[in-house]
């Protein structure tokens, strides 16, 4: 009896979750989310933070920030994940759409390999049927080339080969160039200085570390070309972020092969330096996380000349050694100097 009013109950919340359209728990039950809220890209009109979030099981779009609900009802464009079978794999459908791609992955390919010869016999295709599949072919791929897909195909390989950021924000990245493409923007400009401000930016965003002279170097662009076209960007897409110190510390670490503990000696400086807001605010990030680098691994006994460490942080040994002095009176002046 126990067993069987176990499997009832059980049967029970399987139904109240499928009647509330949520996903059930188990193997691949995660509704999957998309990182990006299409069509919101304005400031919030109450606390004017762009950060918009999307929830799925209600079709809301919220602000992150004050919780303001800008839509109802919104449609999911990913896959239904609502599948009433016992397996694993609970996707009916295709891939989603996706921005990486300049039709979105919408559209239907017919395959050439499937109008072989070997292939059209094993699909009981005759040889006058292959020949009008083939016509066919020809006419569907000449449909799908408008000119507004043509444009979009060579910066979204550009994204896709050169920016070397993860797949989400490559999305990302792909999204901001289509927007800037619709309002006309990339009219008269540089496709790969619009493309590299447009990976600089998504890349700063989420606080991946990206510096303006390996974003020029990896587009083939000039870092004073890439600098202009990323301002005039942020202004007209409202994508302006100061970026912090600790955003670095991490990729520089790692580029100078210091051991994983130096990164505990950076955080506790920098920890003590962050509320002295007007010492290194206005200053240049890279060259205040190579700053409290070089001190940690003073004082860790990893010691690095400060050519090696400006080569990775792409600043001059002049900037370095005034902000060296910088940072020093800072932590004098708190009693703090030298080694632990």
């Amino acid at each position: 009896m126990e067993h069987d009013e176990n499997i009832r109950r059980q049967a029970d919340r399987t139904d109240n979750l499928q009647r509330n359209d949520r996903a059930r728990g188990g193997l691949g039950a995660n509704r999957p989310q998309r990182r990006i809220t299409d069509g919101h890209t304005q400031p919030c009109v109450e606390c004017g933070v762009v950060d918009w979030k999307t929830d799925t099981s209600r079709g809301e779009v919220s602000c992150g920030s004050c919780g303001l609900v800008v839509e109802e009802n919104s449609i999911d464009p990913g896959a239904e994940w609502t599948n009433h079978d016992s397996t694993t794999d609970r996707s009916r459908v295709g891939a989603p759409s996706t921005f990486t791609l300049a039709d979105r992955g919408l559209n239907t390919t017919i395959s050439v390999s499937d109008l072989s010869s070997g292939a059209a016999g094993r699909h009981g295709i005759s040889s006058k049927s292959r020949s009008d599949w083939r016509r066919r072919r020809v006419i569907d791929e000449r449909s799908k080339n408008t000119g507004q897909t043509r444009n979009l195909v060579k910066p979204i390989m550009m994204i896709r080969d050169k920016s070397g950021l993860p797949r989400s924000l490559q999305e990302e990245a792909c999204r901001l160039y289509g927007i800037l493409s619709r309002k006309g923007y990339v009219v008269g400009r540089s496709i790969a200085g619009v493309t590299a401000a447009c990976t600089y930016l998504v890349a700063r965003n989420a606080d991946v570390p990206r510096q303006i002279a390996d974003v020029a170097e990896a587009f083939e662009v000039s870092e004073k070309e890439l600098s202009r076209m990323i301002r005039r960007i942020a202004r007209e897409c409202r994508l302006q972020k100061v970026s912090s110190p600790d955003v670095y510390f991490s990729k520089f670490i790692s580029d100078l092969e210091l051991p994983p503990n130096t990164v505990l000696h950076v955080d506790r400086l920098w920890s003590k330096l962050k509320p002295h807001v007007d010492v290194w605010q206005g200053k240049k990030p890279m060259g205040v996380a190579a700053a409290l680098i070089y001190k940690a691994a003073v004082e860790s006994g990893n010691k690095r000349t400060q050519a090696e460490i400006c080569k990775v942080a792409n600043v001059s040994e002049v900037t370095l050694r005034g902000l060296n002095r910088l940072v020093e009176g800072v932590f004098k002046s708190m009693g703090e100097s030298g080694k632990n």
